[in-house]
């Protein structure tokens, strides 16, 4: 190795990150900790004030794993968390209780219906609903919680609200008809609502609003927004600006931030056709990423469909054999499979180019990997469709579809999926060990194992809880792991690929790429550990949890900010000197750095400006659960993880093509970019963007409850808006995920690596021998 260009590095950026690090997970082990003692009860019991048993903590438990068995979370809410297109069932519960109390009390004092009194006695009558429900009636000595008649009523009449529910297609978003009609589930099923809605609307003991902060918003039952949720939304404003003028600061005053060169850099070492054995086997990842990237299209685009014609697509009744619970399921199964294979894949291929070469069994490992990942992919698939059809009996939440979002996939497939990503990262440190022993080179190479490390471990958190785990700590679990993952430690990760690919291209030394990485850490960290709060704003945790919640997430915008000054770095890394053979070879790269211009352009609208707008605790306690959280989401896991998965697999296949076979791929990734990139702008500006505006203004306007009903989403001009991404989705699908399918098909073929050369020419002999043997009579 050459170690001529080596520049040393302050120990105070390595310092800087790893107190950042701590304190934010000391903060983030605290909420935690909160969440243990601050979640609403689950009462023992459930009477009326005449004694009679309604149902206790057993049903409400039972009627949660209903729930997930059934992937009600994949078609809608509870607390605003989950699928879009049902309802909220805790919001729709309470709404009905009101309707339900106001009636009673109508008709037992006026002897008329609620809607047939004047506006005095009308107003009088909804006053006092709003304090019943508001009162406390749970006993913590004994564990029972007393109904009044009001509510025993709604509670005996929701259960045929659902049996009706459930029945449609057309009124359920697209269930399979007659989804539940058990007596025996649907009646547990509606004991697990009636509690989240008592929980949403009745007074935490000793303060002025409910154990979710008074979400959902419905001014019937006298929920409305807390003086916390407009404090905080202010302060995190001021956090915000103060942030961001910090890091501009910083970035004028030190003009060596970023991706500049400083000093001398390496002599370029990944010449476009080098590679070795287990690079290449790495190529065939990215065929079996870009077919599951398709799928995950095909499906996004049939539940998008679902929301404009939930009976049915075009006519076709295929809520039988794929409802739309199912194809939201594989939608984010998918999501979560192909990018997740696409940054294991980089990551072995660089790991090669860092360690210099492959140790020995390296491409066998790699092959290995490919089919443990492979059975895993399919396995967990087939579990989720059996499991919510109803095929897997008992074991539906070890082998079939545990039902918690973006975690459906069975327990066993976790396990195995655990111990699949811990034998990725032995692996990793194989081809990693030359790197670490070399005292130059040990740094980046920690990083890279570290960063690697992370994601199997911040893993774990999916374990800690099962089906019937009291609801606001499976949250606070789970975006242990959603947000973790997404926005810090895959964040890290991406960081020190592109660190180390920049590096081994000749673009920066050793010393730019170590600072950008500790840069990143500190930036991504100081918000994004302790943001994690904003997503339980409303989970039955503390406004304190809110207060971090709301500035450190402010935070996370800071970082995505300065993305923008990464694309220009970008730009001016690839522009070509005149006669210079190494910018010649970097050049061969574009495609890659196009896409990391897209990542830039994405993360900065999709993370930044569309998330920044729904995590202030004001607009998220109207909007979470609408069309703006599909909105950001889209822009951002697409346009940043998305976009940055596919750039590294153009990097992969770019480097095991020489230019003959190279100048047959490029038109059709050059197709791929554009199509992915106008097709996503497409789904954002026709469709996600306008009906979320239009369904957060209906929440202002007439209650969450109402704004998550038919009563909005089946609105005429909800469904013509719905019908106008359809050109978005076909642009996507067919000009973007097909020809970058067929770009990685092209280079897969012409590159195979030989033990799959030997495997495929095996199977294609026997068929052959198949094929030939005599076929003897009744054969």
């Amino acid at each position: 190795m050459n170690h001529s260009f080596q520049i040393p590095l302050s120990p105070r950026w390595r310092w800087a990150a790893l107190g950042v690090l701590t304190l934010g997970f000391a903060v983030l082990l605290g909420m935690t900790a909160g969440a243990f003692v601050q979640a609403p009860p689950i009462p023992k019991e459930v009477r009326t004030a005449a004694g009679e048993r309604l149902f206790g903590d057993g049903d409400i438990r039972a009627g949660q794993s209903l729930f997930l068995r059934h992937g009600l979370m994949d078609n809608g809410t509870v607390w605003g968390h989950g699928a879009y297109l049902g309802p909220d069932f805790a919001a729709e519960y309470l709404h009905q209780l009101v309707v339900t109390q106001r009636e009673r009390l109508a008709r037992s004092r006026h002897g008329s219906p609620f809607t047939q009194l004047d506006a005095q006695t009308q107003a009088a009558l909804a006053a006092e609903v709003k304090v019943r429900l508001k009162e406390n009636r749970y006993d913590a000595a004994t564990g029972i919680l007393t109904f009044d008649e009001g509510e025993a009523e709604t509670y005996r009449r929701q259960i045929d609200s659902w049996r009706d529910y459930f029945s449609s297609p057309a009124h359920n978003g697209g269930l399979r008809g007659k989804h539940i009609q058990d007596a025996t589930e649907l009646q547990r099923l509606t004991a697990f609502f009636a509690w989240a809605a008592w929980a949403s609307v009745t007074h935490r003991p000793g303060a002025g609003y409910s154990y979710t902060n008074n979400f959902p918003y419905d001014p019937e039952a006298g929920n409305l927004p807390t003086p916390a949720a407009v404090l905080w939304s202010a302060l995190s404003l001021v956090a915000l600006l103060g942030g961001t003028g910090l890091a501009l600061f910083a970035f004028g005053k030190f003009d060596y931030l970023g991706w500049k060169q400083s000093g001398t850099v390496a002599a370029p070492g990944l010449a476009p056709g080098e590679y070795t054995p287990a690079q290449l086997a790495v190529v065939k990842f990215f065929l079996v990423v870009l077919l599951l990237f398709l799928a995950q299209s095909l499906l996004g685009g049939l539940t998008a469909h679902y929301r404009a014609e939930p009976e049915g697509f075009y006519g076709l009744d295929l809520s039988g054999l794929l409802p739309s619970n199912l194809a939201r399921t594989w939608h984010l199964q998918l999501a979560v499979l192909w990018v997740a294979l696409a940054y294991v894949a980089s990551g072995l291929f660089l790991a090669s180019v860092m360690g210099g070469g492959d140790p020995e069994g390296q491409q066998a490992g790699v092959n290995r990997l490919f089919v443990a990942l492979l059975v895993i992919a399919v396995g967990s698939l087939l579990g989720e469709w059996a499991g919510i059809l109803g095929g897997m009996g008992p074991l539906w939440f070890w082998i079939g579809n545990q039902g918690w979002e973006y975690l459906e996939l069975g327990r066993m497939w976790q396990f195995l999926l655990a111990g699949g990503l811990l034998y990725w990262l032995w692996l990793m440190v194989r081809a990693l060990r030359p790197a670490l022993a070399d005292p130059l080179y040990r740094e980046i190479g920690l990083l890279l194992f570290a960063s690697a490390g992370a994601i199997p471990v911040f893993y774990l958190p999916a374990l800690f809880f099962g089906a019937e785990t009291h609801l606001t700590l499976v949250e606070t679990w789970r975006f242990w792991i959603i947000h973790l993952w997404v926005e810090g430690f895959f964040e890290f990760f991406l960081t020190v690929l592109v660190a180390v690919l920049f590096h081994r291209l000749g673009l920066v030394g050793e010393a730019t790429a170590l600072r950008v990485i500790y840069l990143d850490a500190i930036l991504y960290f100081a918000g994004g550990v302790i943001g994690t709060a904003h997503h339980w704003y409303w989970t039955g945790q503390s406004p304190g949890v809110m207060a971090l919640g709301a500035v450190f997430s402010a935070l996370e915008v800071v970082p995505l900010t300065l993305l923008t000054l990464d694309a220009w770095d970008f730009i001016r890394l690839t522009q070509s000197e005149e006669h210079d053979p190494a910018r010649e070879k970097i050049l061969k790269h574009r495609w890659t750095f196009y896409f990391l211009m897209a990542v830039g352009f994405w993360n900065f609208v999709g993370a930044g400006i569309f998330g920044f707008l729904i995590n202030l605790p004001i607009v998220s306690y109207y909007e979470v659960g609408t069309l703006l959280t599909p909105n950001h989401g889209h822009a951002a896991f697409m346009g940043v993880f998305g976009m940055l998965a596919l750039g590294l697999g153009v990097f992969v296949m770019r480097q095991v093509s020489d230019d003959a076979l190279w100048g047959r791929v490029e038109p059709w990734v050059r197709v791929g970019f554009w199509g992915l990139n106008l097709g996503l702008a497409g789904m954002v500006a026709s469709n996600l963007f306008p009906n979320g505006v239009r369904q957060l203004l209906d929440v202002v306007e007439h209650g969450y409850w109402h704004a998550r009903s038919l009563a909005f989403t089946a609105d005429p001009t909800t469904r013509w808006i719905e019908w106008l991404r359809t050109p978005a989705d076909l642009v996507f699908i067919f000009l973007g995920a097909v020809p970058l399918l067929v770009a990685a098909w092209r280079v897969t073929a012409e590159r195979l690596d030989e033990p799959t050369r030997l495997i495929l020419a095996f199977g294609k002999a026997k068929a052959e021998r198949l094929g030939k043997r005599p076929q003897t009579p009744g054969s």
